[in-house]
């Protein structure tokens, strides 16, 4: 019982974790990739980037420091770009972030960097970086930099923006400003104090520089500025820094961010921010050798012999001498030094060695109160001589004598896990998040990019010198059509419960109405105990059932509830949800869990509590069918079918004359002219639709470089602009407070505009032509009034209307005058 207690401790240390690392074949080293790895032993440096969202950086340089000038090069990002937009899908906030910080350390698998997050949140577009800071926390986010900067121990701090409003976004300026207060209350001792008892200690980096750059329309560099070229070529890779950039930018795909590979000479400039000014090299004034420790054991001298004498086709003659290297580093007294250097050794002596190092669990999902069973593998592939090797969980040990050469070596063990173990969760999200930032009570956890998966420590000795590899546990599988993948192994609670639909809408006018919410349980391990099901609202609890639940492992149970307009009251918002708990388990049961998966990164999954917002609002609606282009993604459609209208999804095929006949109103999901090319051969049939009475409205769409608009879009000319309303609170003026816009069927007031999550609108219209009537105005802090983000004219007998307003994230946010407006605007027949 003892060593099954220990087993499920580790695995409670190790196990909570966001599924993510592994879903693609684990990275394989060719002879010139290692050789690389060589040279990187003998380079004793750090570089920090410092900006604010996942794809700010500057991946070309990144690529160049880590593989070209081999420092230890990491890049922060101070949120996880939760608020931007999605060109993939339809997920928004938490989702989005977790989706964008996947795709950051896909790029920076590619380019070499380590990642760091800090814990703010991605609230959307801001115009200040004092807003930025006041709604994150200035301290709580400076607290975050100085950590990284103490533990990382960077010699060069680089930023991407300035502090100024040639950033283009508040949170932009706030990175630089907090970047530069962090290079000096890093190596303050009176500056977060009880980071120091935490295992670091103050730092002073050399210098922070600016990298200064030429957008087109923003051009901050100069001749003055200190100058490095990064488009070379590297032979070992195979690749210029500039292939290297744009197949790393190339993993942002939620942000459409694919670029074209870029070779040749590529400048990057840098000014001066705090610290010394480079002259002849970015570490200038910095010994990046072995000398900076002292080199008292001839360091380097082994490292130069190691790679003058590496052989291509026999990287295992490097394994002696890579022993050797380690314990001279052994004796080295500079902690932080000697223990990068012998991770950096250790990574190049299993790929010198070619040892095959594998723990894989027989299911991808071990439930709490059940038993995992793992096994691991050793594959002494290029036969080198192995004194002993073992493999090492808690209490659980195992030897494995002899290694013969290119032979798997397997062994089986199970792990048991507790009932009371926590079940998967980022770490971020563990604990209830502040309006502008997450909260996360571990010093430890702050700053990485995820939590650490479940290991095993494989022991290996090699004349005489004992190591410990750390190799993640993971779930191994056979795709039928893309071969060999792996998914992290996730802890999960015995039973889940989900629920549809998303959100439920009452009319106050509803009576008698009915509707039905379905609840779905899903038995992750065989259930037979006694199970209570609640349901609550925010003033009411009741019990579904409280008896014996008997569900085999996989089983799922399906709950209808039929809840009645009565239910909440008028002109009011109520949140309705599940609580199951039992006994035999000791726990709350109420968590769904979400998973999202995308080819390009890893599947991802996160619990969230089972609940969904009711409201019972003043709605009316002129018109009951709808025809629905989907765009980039967005849940437009189940709030349109909440609010009483029959959608119909359209594609191609369906966009005929004779099929829209039947549709009152046809919407454009967002970004729909950015992604659908086939619009463009669409425009006359929705154009003649309009004519014959219809109602076109098209959702906000880009028009830039990397979102252009791929077809024509409305009657008469306007341009989308990058304009935004980003103060979700803005005054609305109503230019035209009379149109039917406002007033059929529902009366639009000011209160419509209350409760409005992270902006107004987005990109607006611009240089609009005179038959437009311009619906809106209202204007962020200290700027101009805009008009652009409700036009509509007439056109023939029927109706087009752009807009900007984010319909996208009100309707899913339960935001009462979202619904109310985008019903007048699809109106069947003004009056």
């Amino acid at each position: 019982m003892k060593n099954r207690y220990r087993q499920a401790v580790l695995f409670c240390m190790m196990a909570i974790i966001v599924n993510s690392t592994f879903a693609q074949t684990p990275k394989t080293y060719t002879s010139s990739e290692t050789l690389q790895q060589l040279k990187k032993l003998d380079v004793l440096g750090s570089v920090l980037y410092i900006a604010a969202h996942p794809d700010d950086e500057n991946t070309r340089l990144l690529g160049y420091l880590a593989n070209e000038k081999l420092y230890r090069t990491g890049y922060m990002s101070l949120t996880r770009g939760d608020g931007g937009q999605n060109l993939i899908g339809d997920e928004q906030g938490i989702d989005l972030g977790l989706i964008r910080t996947q795709e950051l350390l896909s790029a920076r698998r590619i380019d070499g960097a380590e990642q760091f997050f800090g814990r703010a949140y991605d609230f959307g577009f801001c115009k200040s970086s004092e807003e930025a800071m006041k709604i994150w926390g200035h301290d709580k986010i400076l607290s975050d930099i100085v950590w990284v900067v103490r533990k990382f121990r960077p010699d060069v701090i680089i930023t991407r923006f300035p502090e100024d409003e040639r950033a283009g976004h508040g949170h932009h300026s706030a990175s630089a400003i907090l970047a530069r207060e962090a290079f000096t209350a890093a190596a303050d001792l009176n500056q977060f104090p009880e980071q120091l008892k935490q295992g670091v200690t103050v730092w002073q980096a050399k210098r922070i520089l600016w990298n200064t750059f030429n957008f087109g329309s923003t051009n901050t560099q100069s001749d003055t500025q200190f100058k490095l070229d990064v488009g070379m070529y590297n032979p070992l890779l195979g690749k210029s820094y500039g292939e290297i950039a744009a197949t790393g930018r190339s993993q942002h795909k939620s942000q459409g961010f694919g670029v074209a590979a870029q070779r040749g000479s590529a400048v990057e400039y840098f000014y001066t921010t705090k610290g010394s000014t480079p002259v002849n090299d970015l570490m200038d004034g910095v010994d990046a050798t072995w000398n900076r420790i002292g080199n008292k054991n001839n360091e380097h001298a082994l490292v130069d012999s190691i790679i003058k004498n590496y052989s291509f086709e026999h990287p295992e003659n490097s394994v002696a001498q890579l022993v050797r290297l380690y314990s001279k580093v052994d004796k080295e007294t500079d902690a932080y030094w000697k223990e990068q250097k012998q991770n950096d050794i250790k990574k190049a002596l299993i790929n010198c060695s070619g040892l095959f190092l594998e723990a894989t669990a027989a299911s991808q999902y071990a439930v709490q109160g059940d038993s995992l069973q793992i096994t691991t593998t050793i594959n002494n592939r290029l036969g080198i001589t192995v004194q002993d090797a073992s493999i090492n969980m808690y209490d659980t040990y195992h030897g494995y004598q002899p290694l013969p050469k290119n032979t798997n070596v397997n062994y089986s063990l199970p792990v048991f896990i507790r009932p009371d173990q926590k079940a998967t969760q980022p770490y971020w999200l563990q604990s209830k998040m502040d309006k502008g930032s997450f909260n996360v009570t571990d010093q430890q956890q702050i700053g990485m990019a995820e939590n650490e998966p479940l290991s095993i420590v494989f022991g290996i000795k090699i004349n005489g010198v004992s190591f410990r590899f750390k190799e993640p546990v993971r779930y191994k599988y056979t795709d039928p059509v893309k071969g060999e993948l792996y998914q992290p192994v996730l802890l999960v609670y015995p039973l889940f419960v989900s629920s549809t639909p998303s959100i439920l809408i009452f009319k106050n006018d509803d009576a008698n109405t009915k509707r039905d919410i379905h609840f779905s349980l899903q038995a992750n391990t065989a259930i037979n105990s006694v199970v209570k099901f609640n349901c609550f609202s925010n003033n009411k609890s009741f019990v579904v059932f409280d008896s014996m639940l008997h569900m085999a492992k996989g089983e799922k149970k399906n709950i209808d509830f039929t809840m009645s307009s009565d239910f909440v009251q008028p002109n009011a918002k109520d949140t309705f949800g599940a609580k199951l708990s039992s006994k035999a388990f000791n726990q709350d049961l109420s968590f769904s869990m979400r998973k999202i998966s995308y080819a390009h990164i890893p599947d991802i999954n996160y619990n969230f509590i089972a609940q969904l917002p009711v409201l019972k609002i003043d709605l009316k609606i002129a018109g009951s069918s709808v025809g629905y282009i989907v765009g980039a993604g967005d849940k437009v459609p189940q709030a349109l079918e909440q609010m009483g209208y029959k959608v119909t999804i359209l594609n191609q095929a369906d966009v005929t004359a004779t099929n829209l006949k039947q549709f009152d109103a046809i919407i454009t999901g967002v970004r729909a002219y950015n992604i659908n090319e086939w619009l463009s051969g669409s425009y006359e049939v929705l154009m003649q639709y309009v004519k014959d009475g219809g109602v076109l409205l098209a959702q906000y769409n880009t028009n830039s470089n990397i979102g252009p608009v791929k077809a024509k879009i409305s009657p008469y000319p306007f341009n989308i602009s990058r304009n935004r309303i980003t103060d979700e609170e803005a005054k609305v003026t109503f230019l035209l407070p009379e149109h039917p816009a406002l007033n059929y069927p529902n009366k639009i007031t000011a209160k419509d505009f209350d409760g409005w999550i992270q902006e107004r609108s987005i990109y607006n219209a611009e240089n609009i032509d005179g038959n437009y009537q311009r619906i809106l105005s209202m204007k962020d802090p200290n700027e101009n009034e805009q008009d652009g983000s409700l036009i509509i004219t007439n056109y023939g007998k029927g109706r087009f209307v752009y807009t900007g307003l984010v319909f996208f994230r009100e309707l899913p946010a339960a935001v009462p005058g979202a619904y109310r407006l985008l019903a007048n605007l699809i109106a069947k027949s003004f009056n």
